[in-house]
């Protein structure tokens, strides 16, 4: 699998990231190893968690497979922390609240390191600064190699990033943003991917198949075994059912049939190769399903296909996003 520079850093990753949002929950210990194998084999290097998915479960059966199976050195690691599971807060970026999750985060997964620590979402409650003094201390006590941010809107990652290159000495640069990004969710084209190509930063989509509805398995009913069939999972595809994404996923069926693929091949490689897109993160109930996505390494769509996408999908931008002297 070729290998992408994570924004403006020497760290190398695979083009093609593997999610666990559900294992440990929905996916079980076997399949959980058969997708970090089929993957690894592929030749995929990122594989991305959380301290809450599964409730720190998803982290500790990453850390079981990792030891018996690939040599921790051929994988990069990255975790999120900042996300909490109490009733009364959704979020803390606090220093205290940051460095301990890391510290657990380690211990579940079985290494003294991570290779990209990510604050998982942005704390209007706390000063910034001290949440970015957290992620300098991650990399200066060697916990962490690299930092980034997830789900920051573009004035928040403009900041954050600024901030730590204002002293580049003491602080550590920002690698890359995690956020959802897809042909059924392009918000981050207004303001989050300019600044991330201007300030140097890698972008990790998430949710790079529109929560599974890319790839047209929802276009007639919801498969029983599917995540819009799950207990836990089903409002989470629900946003993405609705007329306007009915016709963004017949156009990519379309463009499927006519290229002799799959919808989620073509789904998949439109983002893989949007500018500023390091690697998409694939999340897969099972290695089957994984393999369908690794197979888009040896496919890149025509110029037309990937117009007419665009266009499809095109989000409605205004002002400010265009010249106001044309208005």
């Amino acid at each position: 699998m070729e290998q992408r520079h994570l924004g403006r850093t020497g760290l190398r990753v695979s083009r093609l990231g593997l999610g666990t949002l559900t294992w440990a929950r929905d996916t079980d210990d076997r399949d959980a190893a058969d997708q970090l194998k089929t993957f690894w084999e592929a030749g995929g290097t990122l594989v991305d968690t959380a301290d809450v998915y599964a409730d720190g479960g998803a982290e500790y059966l990453l850390g079981r497979i990792v030891e018996g199976m690939v040599p921790r050195r051929d994988l990069v690691i990255a975790t999120k922390a900042g996300s909490v599971l109490e009733a009364d807060r959704r979020v803390d970026g606090s220093r205290r609240h940051l460095l301990a999750a890391l510290d657990d985060s380690l211990e579940r997964l079985g290494t003294d390191y991570v290779d990209l620590w990510q604050v998982h979402a942005f704390d209007p409650a706390t000063p910034l600064e001290e949440t970015l003094q957290a992620l300098d201390t991650a990399v200066s006590s060697g916990r962490a190699r690299y930092v980034g941010v997830a789900n920051f809107s573009g004035w928040q990652l403009a900041k954050a990033a600024t901030w730590q290159l204002a002293a580049p000495a003491v602080r550590a640069r920002l690698a890359s943003a995690q956020m959802e990004y897809s042909l059924l969710q392009r918000g981050v084209e207004r303001e989050v991917l300019p600044a991330a190509l201007d300030l140097g930063l890698g972008l990790l989509p998430s949710s790079p198949l529109g929560r599974g509805v890319l790839t047209g398995k929802y276009r007639h009913a919801t498969p029983p075994d599917s995540r819009g069939a799950s207990e836990h999972l089903a409002p989470f595809v629900a946003p993405y059912l609705d007329d306007a994404a009915g016709r963004i996923v017949d156009a990519v069926a379309t463009a499927a049939d006519g290229l002799a693929v799959t919808p989620l091949q073509v789904a998949l490689c439109w983002l893989r190769d949007r500018p500023g897109v390091t690697a998409p993160i694939v999340g897969a109930r099972t290695a089957q399903q994984l393999r369908a996505a690794l197979s888009v390494e040896t496919l890149s769509l025509p110029d037309e296909i990937r117009r007419a996408l665009d266009d499809v999908s095109a989000p409605v931008h205004r002002y400010p996003d265009h010249d106001w002297s044309t208005l």
